[in-house]
């Protein structure tokens, strides 16, 4: 029996020091980790700022969850990267939701971020005295992030309201950030849709002046006619069906970031993103200021939202006018909900 016990002994130590070099398996810690890659339309978008609080603020991992945040520009690319696999969810625009309906593909919003687009129309500055409203847009080039984007929907939608056609304008796709910043400046556009901090970036620097507000739910109220919730996490349905506890980590963390903005000061906000004293801080917390009131406090969907979008998208997008869409299946409060419920009461600031 001493062979035997023998090479037992020396498998076990074999086996014990192969883990501790890490070339058996990963630490147990590093296991409990659920790992879920999340496509955001754009990180540094301060529509898209709870996401980047629950990843900076320690939430994700609070709840166990190893979340990979990667950045596309355009809402429109992040969708295809969702559909194909490459990410479990998109941080993106609610919109998405219902044209991917339309198509065939089941999708559903699990928390709401903004009760706004948090959007702006600007016009280039040499241009402010020619175009003062979206009647102005005809015969203009126009920014959008991309084609079938939702700023390529609201520009649309502006248009529409104030009596043109898609060919009395332009739509040029731009992108976001450095991109829609360079295309205004070089001329390449005259007026273009986007969102904070960009935004008042190029209005302090006097780039471009404020042609139509998005930011605020009042704003946007009066710009499109109705309610118009906007930045979202949404996720394939299949998915959430089958991951329900990691969807409920995602969704309680979440809703954590969204009672932080809400209970912390705009400068808190901005310290807790670390982003350092001067000029680019200053501006952050001047832009989310002026648009906080835009972050909903608990993620749940309004009821008279879904239908003014609907009603806003089958304007524009003759697919989703053509093809029934059930709202109730483009969002869920399953999950916002026992995640209120779990956090308890929303405590004032």
């Amino acid at each position: 029996m001493k062979p035997l016990l023998r090479h037992a002994l020396g498998a076990a130590l074999f086996l014990l020091t192969l883990t501790g070099l890490g070339l058996l398996g990963a630490p147990a810690r590093a296991q409990t980790a659920e790992r879920v890659v999340l496509m955001v339309a754009g990180l540094d978008k301060q529509i898209y700022l709870p996401v980047r609080l629950a990843a900076h603020l320690g939430y994700f991992r609070d709840a166990g969850l190893e979340v990979e945040l990667q950045s596309e520009g355009s809402g429109v690319n992040a969708e295809d990267v969702l559909l194909v696999g490459g990410a479990q969810g998109v941080v993106g625009a609610y919109d998405h939701t219902l044209d991917l309906q339309a198509r065939g593909k089941a999708v559903q919003a699990v928390v709401l971020f903004t009760l706004s687009p948090g959007e702006v129309e600007l016009v280039a500055s040499p241009l402010a005295d020619a175009i003062t409203s979206p009647a102005d847009f005809k015969g203009r080039r126009l920014g959008v992030t991309g084609l079938g984007s939702s700023t390529n929907l609201l520009t649309r939608t502006l248009a529409l309201r104030h009596g043109l056609r898609p060919t009395d304008y332009k739509v040029v796709p731009v992108g976001s950030g450095a991109s829609f910043a360079a295309a205004l400046a070089q001329g390449r556009i005259d007026a273009g849709m986007t969102t904070e901090p960009l935004a008042t970036r190029l209005i302090h620097s006097g780039q471009a002046r404020l042609l139509v507000d998005l930011r605020t739910p009042d704003a946007a109220q009066r710009a499109l006619g109705g309610p118009f919730p906007f930045a979202s996490l949404y996720m394939q349905t299949a998915w959430v069906n089958s991951h329900r506890d990691q969807v409920q980590k995602l969704v309680t963390a979440l809703v954590r970031a969204l009672r932080f903005i809400q209970q912390r000061s705009p400068l808190e906000v901005a310290q807790a993103l670390g982003l350092e004293e001067g000029l680019e801080r200053t501006l952050y917390v001047q832009a989310l200021t002026e648009s906080r009131a835009m972050f909903s406090p608990d993620g749940f969907m309004p009821a008279a939202g879904p239908p003014h979008v609907l009603k806003v998208v089958s304007a524009v997008n003759r697919m989703v006018r053509e093809r029934p869409v059930d709202l109730q299946r483009t969002y869920t409060h399953e999950f916002v909900r026992a995640a209120n419920a779990r956090l308890g009461p929303l405590q004032a600031p």
